[in-house]
């Protein structure tokens, strides 16, 4: 029986999906004369239908980020689509990418359902648990902290912007895919507290990629402050769940402008 919960992931809830696009700026390379635009940034959209945001990278081997929030991959694709047909995409050459999802991890939930199946003399995932988590799982969306999770809206009042992919570790010893459900829960919502004290200076925008990219998570900030991405960061590394369970990638740090000023003129 303790098997069954140490291996059960937690319920999941998805929202839209998320396009990191990094590429370093070839200053060579001619491109018609005329100001860098595109309705993929210009344009207002309403807002069950994403965003995009242009960021010039500050302190990095590459010079420019683009970040589309879409409600499906296939829109995903059209923003690609669209972006590879502009001639100002000419001078940008591709260094990284980072296809995910946002997502909200239900762990507590998860973990309770676990209790419960034991105890009534079921299994994790037979019918009946399978029908309980569908069913808290829906409540959970409405949620207003799990909406502003699954669909965040452009922070206008947050233009610096720091970007990395993590994942979990599964070292001998040391694997947090092997802890029981309960710790995992117990952990993340540690973890969750640390975040929530920079809730109004820091802006948390959390995706999943499994399934996606070889990192499992990617975590986008926006601040007011670029010093408080060094404070929530730090703070953060000291809980267990980051300081013995989680691997970071590349840290990219910039700031949200006009497509035109982004691209240098």
């Amino acid at each position: 029986m303790p098997d069954q919960i140490a291996e059960q992931p937690p319920e999941t809830l998805e929202g839209w999906y998320v396009l990191h696009q990094i590429y370093r700026i070839d200053r060579e390379r001619n491109t018609p004369a005329g100001t860098a635009e595109s309705d993929v940034f210009g344009a207002a959209k309403p807002p069950a239908e994403g965003w995009s945001e242009a960021v010039a990278l500050i302190g990095s081997t590459s010079d420019v980020m683009f970040m589309h929030c879409r409600p499906t991959l296939d829109a995903i694709g059209d923003v690609q689509r669209e972006l590879a047909r502009q001639p100002w995409m000419r001078r940008l050459v591709p260094t990284y990418s980072f296809l995910s999802v946002t997502e909200a991890g239900l762990y507590h939930m998860t973990a309770k359902l676990a209790d419960e199946a034991i105890v009534r003399g079921g299994v994790v995932g037979d019918a009946e648990y399978v029908a309980a988590a569908r069913a808290k799982s829906e409540s959970e969306r409405t949620n207003p902290y799990v909406q502003r999770r699954l669909y965040p809206q452009r922070p206008d009042a947050m233009p610096y912007v720091s970007f990395y992919p993590m994942s979990k570790r599964r070292d001998a010893g040391q694997n947090w895919y092997s802890l029981p459900i309960a710790e995992r829960s117990r952990l993340m919502h540690e973890h969750g507290l640390s975040g929530r004290r920079y809730a109004g200076r820091v802006q948390q925008v959390i995706t999943g990629a499994i399934g996606f990219d070889a990192w499992e998570w990617g975590v986008t900030l926006f601040a007011g402050d670029p010093l408080d991405f060094k404070k929530i960061v730090s703070d953060m590394r000291f809980d267990v769940a980051s300081a013995e369970y989680a691997e970071f990638g590349p840290f990219y740090v910039g700031k949200v402008g006009a497509l035109a000023e982004v691209l240098g003129g």
